[in-house]
């Protein structure tokens, strides 16, 4: 699976963007980092996730997945790859 190159660009270059998006940012939306993620067991790929700040104990973790194409499955694969990224995370 290939990431959206232009969005990974755009949000490397510019991670404030997804939060002038939402009705309500974080406080700290400026501090987010941006990072593409690769899960093995079977491997998915997640477009973007924007990470709080590593100061903080905790935060809200956005994860940003960009269609250009009608995907029959993408509920599944997004939940999927959410529930492995969690997984991978907790056994850190």
């Amino acid at each position: 699976m290939r990431r959206d190159s232009i969005f990974y660009k755009l949000f490397q270059t510019y991670p404030p963007l997804l939060f002038e998006l939402l009705t309500n940012p974080p406080e700290n939306a400026s501090e987010y980092r941006f990072d593409s993620v690769a899960i093995k067991e079977p491997r998915f790929e997640i477009d973007g996730v924007f990470l709080p700040p590593e100061n903080e104990s905790s935060g809200i973790v956005y994860f940003c997945e960009v269609q250009f194409q009608k995907d029959e499955k993408l509920y599944e694969r997004l939940f999927a790859e959410l529930f492995l990224y969690f997984k991978k995370d907790l056994n850190n």
